[in-house]
Formats: C-alpha cells, structure tokens, sequence
C-alpha cells in the first residue's frame, strides 16, 4: 500500500484563514500609503512649480492641490518650508493610524521631503 501524499482539510483551512488576513490587512494599510504618495506628489510639483513663491504662496498652492486630490491628513500650514540655495524644498511629518480589528491598530509615522 502507498502512503498518500498532500496537504490536509485542516492544513488546508489554515492556510486559507493565513491568506485571507493577510490580504484584509492589505487592503486596509493601501488606503495610508496611496495618501502618503499623493501628499508626496503634491509637494513635488509645488516645489517645482513655485521656485519662486513665497511662503503663504506654497502653503495656498498646497490647499487647492488638497482640495482637488482630496487630500486630508495635512494642510497647507502643516508644512514645513524652507530653502536651499535657490529651491524651495517643502517638507511634512504626519502619523496615521490604521485600526486593523478590535482594539488591534497599525501606527505609521509618514515623513517625506520635496527635494527627496
């Protein structure tokens, strides 16, 4: 008689509850990180954009940037801005809290710079 070969029922249901978490937490954690790129991709292009500007300037070019990405984790007068030389380089530090399920939650503390 041959020994049979495979996984189990039960081995197989494990693995199955093991994907399906994971692919949960998945899909809560995305939503954070495609705001942190969005957020990330406004402060580029303003600080190509407005070399020039002042400071109020960035932070209002920011605002309507926000408003048409639907951006709001940060505002125009949560930035930092400073300058290097001739360039403008914008800056931002935010957490995000991410509740994955009961009193079980993620912290992640965003941070990027526009001349990154």
């Amino acid at each position: 008689m041959k020994n049979q070969r495979g996984i189990t029922l039960i081995g197989m249901v494990v693995v199955c509850i093991v994907i399906v978490l994971v692919a949960i937490g998945g899909l809560k954690i995305a939503p954070a990180y495609i705001e942190y790129f969005k957020v990330k991709k406004a402060i580029s292009g303003i600080a190509q954009t407005n070399g020039k500007g002042t400071v109020q300037d960035v932070r209002i070019a920011f605002d309507r940037r926000a408003a048409i990405d639907d951006i709001d984790v940060i505002a125009g007068r949560d930035l930092e801005i400073t300058k290097e030389g001739n360039d403008i380089v914008i800056s931002f530090a935010y957490p995000k809290r991410v509740s994955l399920f009961g009193n079980v939650s993620v912290v992640f503390d965003f941070a990027a710079s526009s001349n990154n």
